[in-house]
Formats: C-alpha cells, structure tokens, sequence
C-alpha cells in the first residue's frame, strides 16, 4: 500500500473516526484504525464493537493496500506534521513509514485481517432521511437520557418511525425530553419501526454528517447503519422495552406559566449556589403575577429571589431539581417556556413558548417533596 494525502485531510479522516477507538482494551486491535486504499482514495475506520465509524478521503493512490496503525500515535504525529504532503506507505502487513517535509516515521500495526469486520445491515432496504432533520431530533432528546446502568434501555434514546412521523424520546426516570416532526417524503408510509440507540452513537451522527445530506438508514439483526456519500456509522441496539413514557406525560395539567428564559435560568443558577448538593432542591411559588424563588439548606444558608411572570391558576408551592431545569432550558429553542402543573407531586411540562417550528417539543420534569 501506497499514498499520498494532505495533512489537513489525514486529520479529518482521523479525527472522524478516532472517537470510536476504546481508551483501554483487552484486545489490541481495537486500540488500532484500519487504513485501507479505495475507488476514491482511502478508507479509514474504527470500532470499540458497539460504535463502528468508516470514512471515505481523497488520497493518490499508487498502490493498494491495508493495515491498522495504533490509532493514538498517529493521530497525535498527524497533529505535529508540517504543512506538507504526506506520503504513507505499508511494507508487508505489520508496518508503515509516514513522511511529510523532512520528518519521517516508522510505526508497527497489526494485519488488517484482525480487524473485526462491520455488521452486516441491508442498505439496499434503506430509509432515506434527511440528516437535518436526525440532528434535529438528537440535539433535542438524547441530553436526558439516563447515564446509570441499574435501567439499560433508560442509557439509550428511543426513535420511532411511523408512517410520515418520526419521534425520539429520552429520560431518566426524573426528565424526559422528546420531539417529533413529520418526517420526508422517504419514510412516508413506512410500517411503524423503533430502536432504542446509544447517545454515543448519536453524537457520531451529529459531528460527522452535515445538515444538508441525506442519509440511508438500514436495520440489521441488532444494529442500524447510517450512511453518506462517504461516511458511515453502525451501532449495536439497546435490547429491551422502553418504558411506556406516554403514561407519564400528564394531560390534564391545568396550571399555566408563560416565563422569560434567560431570566428563569439567572434564578435557578443564583440559587443553586445554596441549594443541596445532593438534591439541587429549589422551592418555586407561583401567582398571578409572580414567580418567588426559595432555597434553604440547614448546614449552608437561605437564599430567595423573584421573578415576573404570567400564570393563570390557584396559587402553587411545588420543588424542582434546578439541574434538571437548567439543563432542559439551554434546550429550549424560544425566548419564553410555557411550564404546566396539576400539583406540588405531579409531573410538570416544559414548551417552547411561540416556537414556529413545525416539530413538536416537550419536556417532563418530575418535582421533589418539599419539606418545611
């Protein structure tokens, strides 16, 4: 194998696909990126064997070829190498010297045969979707989703496909967030589908396919595949039911709070400085016309502030996790929330409040007993 490739593009593939490749592992080859030559130029893929990344770069090929090469290493060469051409070239299965200006190396590998292969999914029975319209979904949902293994299908984010809606839904057992948009024209009258996928799997997704593609999705025996012109990610499925998160998601809420954003989550943040590190219990009281804020933490102190609302409804004294509020608030699209409540025990909702969008948002927080 033999070839030359820009610096800038060696980085770009490698930076691609070097989030895959696992910190610490039992086997070796894993810690390695396979570099193959193809029609195009060269291949580069990674795997940790639930997350696999393949990406296509344009390379002179003068001979073709493949091999693993610890990953770390050449990453971390890729970054020093000068503003020059690369040259890169493999002698027997084992080993590649890499040139670029006047530095050259020597790094051992392993065969490329060692290298686990990909799932088998069938794209030629690929779902095409818009890619805006995934990450759409994604930088919406897969922030609530749980990060404690005692519930595993509550570590993944569920995306369901019905007919010409998509839907993703995430929580953890205290939040939940989920989105739904009518989906393209592709996926229009397709029988209903769902996966429950790992957010890093999500997060590939995000950083590699740009807005504007359209990506060809396929269902293998455990796993989906995306794919673009150039770049495609695999990911192992979460096995299991998702919980019946609609049951949860209260319908006859009948307290309404039209609140500023920004100036909600300057409250939550001044009064967290108090709050319980174990909790982050904030006591919120709403009126007709305000919003007053209270923390009280016996071995800390008290801090209390205030803020103008509009809210229709009897009086409500209720708790909340001001980190779970916080967070579901840097995801609100809008300037002002809409939050509903039926009861100080009760689920509240949070919207965006005259969000134009045609894709429906909401978010679920579950409140905290207050104790006097």
């Amino acid at each position: 194998m033999r070839f030359t490739i820009s610096r800038e593009k060696l980085q770009e593939g490698l930076n691609a696909v070097a989030g895959t490749v696992p910190p610490k592992t039992t086997l070796p080859v894993l810690a390695n990126i396979l570099i193959q030559t193809s029609d195009k130029g060269i291949r580069l893929s990674g795997t940790d064997l639930d997350v696999s990344v393949s990406t296509e770069i344009a390379a002179d090929v003068e001979s073709a070829g493949g091999i693993t090469i610890p990953a770390k290493k050449l990453s971390d060469i890729a970054r020093e190498l000068p503003a020059a051409p690369v040259k890169i070239a493999s002698s027997g299965d084992q080993r590649i010297t890499l040139e670029c200006g006047r530095s050259r190396f020597k790094l051992l590998g392993l065969p490329k045969s060692e290298f686990p292969g990909f799932p088998a999914v069938p794209f030629e029975k690929a779902t095409r979707i818009p890619s805006g319209e995934l990450q759409k979904l994604i930088a919406h949902t897969a922030f609530a989703a749980s990060t404690e293994e005692s519930r595993p299908t509550l570590n993944g984010v569920l995306w369901e496909l019905q007919g010409s809606e998509m839907r993703m839904v995430a929580t953890n057992g205290h939040r939940l967030a989920k989105m739904e948009l009518s989906a393209a024209s592709g996926i229009a009258g397709k029988a209903q589908e769902s996966f429950i996928i790992p957010p890093k799997a999500l997060d590939h997704i995000r950083r590699l396919f740009p807005a504007e593609e359209e990506l060809e999705v396929a269902h293998g025996d455990n796993h989906v595949g995306f794919r673009s012109p150039f770049t495609a990610v695999y990911t192992r499925l979460i096995e299991g039911p998702y919980p019946a998160y609609d049951q949860v998601i209260p319908k006859d809420n009948d307290k309404v709070a039209i609140i500023d954003r920004h100036a909600l989550a300057g409250a939550l943040k001044r009064m967290s400085v108090v709050a319980s590190d174990q909790t982050h219990r904030i006591r919120l009281a709403f009126n007709s016309a305000m919003l007053k804020f209270s923390v009280s933490t016996p071995d800390l102190g008290e801090a209390q502030d205030e803020l103008p609302v509009r809210y229709t409804g009897d009086p409500l004294d209720i708790g909340f996790n001001a980190a779970y509020l916080l967070e579901i608030l840097r995801y609100m699209p809008t300037d002002e929330i809409r939050m509903t409540f039926k009861a100080p025990e009760r689920a509240a909702t949070i919207e965006p409040e005259g969000w134009a969008d045609t894709a429906k948002f909401m978010c679920l927080v579950m409140p905290l007993r207050l104790v006097d």
